[in-house]
């Protein structure tokens, strides 16, 4: 069976005065596939996350989705869900109202609703905390709630913006293996941003590196190890990457 073309980004620019924050961005996400955007901060990776979903606009480029133009379309009718760094729940809603809520707009009835929140924190794992209220959860269990509800909406991608960055090391290794069953159980295409290049290769199907607005290079991460495109991804990707297996091997010995 063909993989289809599901998302497609050109020449995208963004500026703030005299500050070029994007120039003219260019990428292909396949339907079904993790997609990284790796980058240092300030690199413009968020920026591009918010255009992608409608909460910014750019001022040049085009975002096709399904071969069609979705450029101005307001966020609710992208098709796209999104997972913030900071959770973003409902303090005030149990772990099921906040999975359950958004479900209400989207034309669903109250025993879908309930049906989907349910199968939705089956499967991140949380079944059994759906009365507990936010402040009763860890990091790392506020973080799933949050999957779950981008989930249950069943976009046809979820953006995450840097959702593990605030989580310990354990936590972040944890959610990273449910990112992938999530995504290969039921074929989810994915866009992921974060500075951690680990975080990207351990989890991403394809990779782009961007480099103070400029995309530097797209490949799988095996292309990106074999074939550096310039000193930029060397320095930034590889060297990282070294330094972080060597400080490994000399902790274990």
């Amino acid at each position: 069976m063909d993989i289809q073309l599901k998302l497609e980004v050109k020449e995208i620019s963004k500026a703030y005065g005299n500050n070029e924050v994007l120039r003219r961005v260019n990428f292909a996400v396949l339907d079904g596939e993790f997609f990284s955007i790796l980058g240092s901060s300030g690199c413009g990776k968020t920026t591009l996350l918010q255009i992608l979903i409608g909460l910014l606009v750019a001022d040049a480029g085009k975002i096709f989705k399904d071969g069609a133009d979705i450029t101005t379309l307001e966020p609710a009718r992208r098709g796209m869900g999104i997972v913030f760094q900071n959770y973003a729940l409902f303090d005030n809603m149990t772990v099921f109202k906040n999975v359950s809520y958004a479900l209400q707009f989207h034309s669903v009835d109250n025993e879908a609703a309930i049906k989907k929140a349910a199968q939705m924190l089956d499967i991140v794992g949380l079944k059994n905390f759906s009365a507990k209220m936010p402040a009763e959860l860890s990091g790392g269990q506020q973080q799933r709630v949050a999957i779950a509800r981008a989930l249950a909406l069943e976009p046809d991608i979820i953006l995450f913006d840097e959702p593990l960055s605030a989580l310990d090391a354990s936590t972040r290794l944890d959610i990273r293996r449910e990112l992938k069953n999530i995504q290969r159980t039921l074929g989810t295409t994915m866009i992921y941003v974060t500075h951690d290049q680990e975080e990207a290769f351990a989890l991403s199907d394809k990779i782009m590196i961007l480099n103070r607005g400029v995309v530097s290079q797209i490949g799988s991460p095996e292309e990106i190890i074999s074939a550096p495109a310039n000193d930029y991804v060397k320095t930034f990707v590889l060297d990282n990457l070294q330094t972080k297996i060597d400080s490994l091997r000399r902790f274990l010995t």
